[in-house]
């Protein structure tokens, strides 16, 4: 499993990451200490408290995680 923190501060920015997620063959989880939630679920996104850093917990090979890392990482610029 890898993982990595994520900053997001608008819908445009969740969105874009739901939409990112969704096109990846392996689960993606996002959340913290207290909450885990599929982050191809744009419903389940919305209940996630965006205040603080999340953690993306992806089960993939490491080519795949360091692409889907970038291009999430390239959603804050």
């Amino acid at each position: 499993m890898h993982q990595f923190n994520i900053v997001m501060r608008s819908f445009q920015q969740v969105q874009r990451f739901v939409a990112l997620a969704m096109n990846q063959p392996f689960d993606v989880m996002v959340g913290n200490d207290y909450q885990s939630i599929n982050g191809k679920d744009i419903m389940g996104m919305f209940s996630l408290d965006y205040r603080f850093p999340l953690k993306v917990s992806v089960t993939c090979s490491q080519k795949e995680f360091e692409i889907f890392q970038n291009d999430v990482l390239s959603l804050n610029n």
